[in-house]
């Protein structure tokens, strides 16, 4: 039974996150909330926020749900200096019932003990956070918009609390909790994107944090972005290496869908060598698309190679995945001073993404809202 008290006490906990410990305190003053058409992605927050504390040698303190407000942090917590912190993204939707969805949620879960385990701060127990998370869930369920392409964006991070200034392994830490409601990522909706593929800058490199959600990854990431867009871009395709070797786009997995060399169709995306992200999307439209039959290749490719599939006319389509768009279509790259436009659909001029790209939209919607039955949507029970 969740205690709905609010102490703060650790000196009796256990080692482990305990969703029997739960403390619950229900805002007195509800946020007003926001017409869809006004969302911006990530400015609004919902009521409430989850927290739980961390101390080396006593383990994981009493989780708490608590009115969403500020946290407080000592000048010197590492994870203003060194980075020591980590966070995931995912999302709950609303189905035509009024259920609230999770889509994976156990692989947010799983990728954020990854993550903490190359930074070295602790570790959750799955379970136990998911339970937590859920809870959080339902207690904000009036804050997941019931129309489609609109959401909760939850976001668990994790940050060293440690109040020291040396690069050393976190001895006290926080985790938490907060959610946002928002509509399509892209204000302009489905609508392809232009990419420019710029090896002056690194994303990620073998040894580094590429596949983990740090926020050093994204911090890095700013500048190059803002140099693309003022060139009329809106992603930067990261490239590694002599051979300018493709690895991400933006803050997403790349795919394309090309004919290869043998003349048949194939689905092609980097492979997850320690520079890649594992994205919930990525492994989601793999899995959809062997399911469907197409060949999926996860190799590395260089940039050569994709510009010679538009050359050849041999590429079909293209797309970039995560959790805040999706699937996001691709139209045109740009390269060394030179613009390669990609095909949406060859058949339908006006056609916004190529047929393979709306039919994983479609398919993962249909899956995130309900409206088809699917192991990957987790209902949150009242």
């Amino acid at each position: 039974m969740i205690s709905h008290l609010i102490p703060h006490v650790y000196a009796h906990c256990s080692s482990h996150l305990q969703f029997s410990k739960l403390v619950v305190e229900r805002t007195q003053n509800p946020r007003p909330k926001e017409k869809y058409e006004n969302l911006k992605f990530g400015h609004t927050f919902s009521d409430h926020m989850l927290e739980v504390d961390w101390k080396e040698g006593e383990g994981w303190g009493v989780p708490k749900i608590r009115p969403f407000g500020n946290l407080s942090l000592h000048p010197a917590a590492s994870s203003l200096h060194y980075g020591l912190q980590c966070f995931e993204g995912m999302k709950a939707y609303k189905d035509a019932q009024g259920n609230a969805r999770l889509f994976r949620p156990e692989m947010n879960m799983h990728r954020i003990n990854s993550s903490a385990k190359r930074l070295l701060l602790p570790t959750i127990d799955t379970e136990q956070a998911m339970l937590c998370l859920k809870e959080l869930v339902r207690i904000d369920k009036d804050w997941i918009p019931d129309k489609d392409g609109y959401s909760l964006y939850i976001r668990p991070t994790l940050i060293s609390t440690t109040n020291y200034l040396g690069v050393a392994p976190p001895s006290e830490a926080k985790f938490f909790i907060i959610c946002s409601p928002v509509g399509p990522y892209y204000p302009t909706g489905f609508n392809p994107v232009k990419l420019l593929a710029d090896p002056k800058y690194v994303r990620a490199w073998p040894g580094g944090t590429g596949n983990i959600k740090c926020g050093g990854n994204y911090a890095a990431g700013i500048l190059p972005q803002r140099e693309a867009a003022a060139k009329g871009y809106q992603q930067l395709l990261w490239l590694f290496g002599e051979n300018h070797e493709v690895t991400e786009v933006g803050t997403m997995n790349q795919f394309w869908y090309w004919y290869n060399k043998d003349g048949k169709a194939e689905l092609v995306t980097a492979p997850l060598d320690g520079t890649i992200l594992p994205g919930v999307t990525r492994d989601s439209v793999i899995q959809l698309a062997k399911s469907w039959g197409i060949p999926v290749r996860e190799e590395k490719y260089t940039i050569t190679e994709v510009i010679d599939a538009i050359k050849e006319n041999r590429m079909i389509e293209a797309f970039g995945t995560g959790t805040a768009a999706i699937v996001s279509p691709v139209k045109a790259l740009g390269f060394m001073g030179v613009d390669y436009d990609i095909p949406l659909d060859k058949e339908d001029p006006t056609a916004k993404a190529g047929k393979l790209t709306r039919r994983i939209m479609s398919a993962i919607t249909d899956i995130q809202y309900g409206r088809v039955p699917h192991p990957w949507s987790v209902v949150v029970n009242e």
